[in-house]
Order: C-alpha cells, then sequence, then structure tokens
C-alpha cells in the first residue's frame, strides 16, 4: 500500500531539505519520490548527509523537466499550500484527507510541495485535485519543506496504521463492590475515631465524596490492599522510647 502514496519536490532550492524529506518518508515507510528541476546538481553531498539512513530514498528518486511529467502516474494529485488560494480548487482538511485516502483505497496518490521561498505557483497548484493547508499559527505560517513532508507522511501513516495508535495496555480486573465497600468502612471507622466527620450534620455529604472518589479509582485488588495498608499505617501510634 505505500506504493500507492508519492511526494513530489517541485523546483526545491537546498539538498539539505531534500535529505530530511527522504529521512522523514522512510520513517513511514513511503519511498517514492519525484523531483521536478532542482535549483542544483542533484543529489549533492548536502543531500546524503541529511538523508542519514534514507539514502537508498534519493539514489532512487527520479528527476524532471517538469510537473505535468512528474505528476503523471498518480490518480490523485494533492498541492500543499502555506496560505489559501484564490483559485477554483477544493482546499481539504486533513480530515477530508482521512476520508478521501479511505474512500479511494485504490488510488494512486501523490502529494506536491513547491520551492521553499514562494511555494506552488498557481499554475503549478492547477494541475492538482485538491489544495492542502496543514494548520498553524495565524502569526507565522511557513513551514521547512522537510517539516510539512514529515508531517502529511504522519497523517497518512496513521490513516494506514491505525491499529498504532489505539490505546494499548494490560487489561486489570476491577475489584468487586463488596470490597471497595469494605475498605470505605474500614476508612470510615478510624476518620469518626478521629473526629473527622465534623459537624455532624455534613457527614453524609463528606461521605458521598469519599465513596465518589475511591470508586472512581477503580482499583483492583493489590491497589486496595496498598490502600488499606496505608490507612492503616497512618492510624499506628508510634512506639515511645
Amino acid at each position: 500500500m505505500k506504493n500507492k502514496f508519492g511526494f513530489i519536490l517541485v523546483n526545491p532550492q537546498l539538498g539539505e531539505n531534500i535529505g530530511a524529506c527522504a529521512r522523514s518518508m522512510k520513517n513511514f515507510n513511503f519511498k517514492k519520490l519525484n523531483i521536478v528541476s532542482p535549483k542544483f546538481a542533484f543529489p549533492n553531498h548536502k543531500t546524503k548527509v541529511t538523508s542519514v539512513g534514507a539514502y537508498d530514498i534519493i539514489n532512487s528518486a527520479k528527476v524532471f523537466k517538469n510537473i505535468e511529467k512528474a505528476i503523471n502516474e498518480f490518480d490523485i494529485v494533492i498541492s500543499l499550500s502555506a496560505r489559501r488560494r484564490d483559485i477554483n480548487k477544493k482546499h481539504i482538511s486533513f480530515e477530508d484527507l482521512k476520508n478521501i485516502l479511505i474512500k479511494r483505497a485504490t488510488a494512486k496518490f501523490g502529494f506536491m510541495f513547491g520551492p521553499e521561498s514562494s511555494g506552488l505557483t498557481n499554475k503549478d497548484i492547477s494541475l492538482s485535485n485538491f489544495i492542502l493547508q496543514i494548520p498553524t499559527s495565524k502569526n507565522f505560517k511557513s513551514l521547512n519543506l522537510s517539516h510539512s513532508v514529515t508531517i502529511v507522511c504522519y497523517e497518512i501513516f496513521k490513516v494506514l496504521n491505525n491499529k498504532y495508535f489505539k490505546k494499548k495496555g494490560k487489561s486489570l480486573k476491577i475489584s468487586p463492590k463488596f470490597k471497595i465497600m469494605s475498605l470505605i468502612k474500614h476508612l470510615t471507622k478510624l476518620l469518626e475515631t478521629k473526629d473527622f466527620f465534623l459537624p455532624k450534620e455534613k457527614k453524609q455529604s463528606m461521605l458521598n465524596n469519599i465513596n465518589n472518589l475511591i470508586h472512581r479509582l477503580e482499583p483492583n485488588d493489590k491497589e486496595l490492599r496498598i490502600l488499606a495498608s496505608i490507612i492503616s499505617s497512618l492510624n499506628k501510634k508510634k512506639d515511645k522510647r
């Protein structure tokens, strides 16, 4: 399924950004990288250095002279833009993207990113199906190219690997109510010996709060034993020597 996704970098200006993009792609198990007319001899030394363990993606990257050929293999192309464009093109959110990926599961998707200094032109965007804008602070919308690629990779990865994001943990059996109420009864007796429930007319309200607190914890048997030990130890008198 990962082969259905590709990343198109249009006129990238810095080799280190391409290297960082490749590294992010590999982090999330993507491989297809298309580059349109880079502003330097690709690949250069900085590209290799910043790609770290993802130089295989750099080696297999395809370089094109124009966008039309770079996007030719994809069914759906999504342009990334830091600002909303006043053009007749649907702007989507990441939630929309999720729905599109699920609904069009058999399609090949290309994600197109513009040059670092100016972003994609309206002409570039006209070749895409949708425009995706990464939500940022209104005070500073510009994102580094590799950071944008990282965020998009992550969002796609979440859709494809939903099981990794579900909360996992060992299921512990909650103690039955009679054990919890036995602990509360024990605590109540100790508190009564300390004249805790004063004034007396507020005793029931205070008991209600104690019940709410302990029942809300949903303790298991081990946790109940620890609580009982703590309560009992606090009631013990120290030996005077």
